[in-house]
């Protein structure tokens, strides 16, 4: 559990974990725009567009966690992110198989 002040932050996807954490800041792309959630930020549910989540973790470098749309949700200093298809570090592209 995150610290107050803080975010709780938990990325997966359809059919595995991506990352969680305490941040202090998540940035993403909405159906409605670009969106940025600080500790506080009233709650909310919203559609992800295809492209990068950047999240600002308490200790560490930034991480950026490509997706292909899903949703997002924010309550209580709680940040949860479902994405069909999410990778840590880059764009996710549908696999030619």
């Amino acid at each position: 559990m995150a610290a107050q002040g803080e975010l709780e932050v938990e990325v997966v996807a359809a059919d595995h974990f991506v990352w969680s954490g305490a941040a202090r800041k998540v940035n993403a792309r909405t159906a409605n725009g670009q969106i940025g959630i600080l500790p506080g930020h009233s709650p909310i549910l919203a559609i992800l567009e295809a492209g990068e989540i950047s999240v600002e973790p308490v200790s560490g470098e930034r991480v950026v966690v490509g997706v292909d749309g899903g949703f997002f949700s924010v309550d209580s200093n709680r940040v949860v992110i479902v994405a069909d298809n999410a990778r840590v570090g880059g764009s996710v592209t549908p696999d030619s198989e």
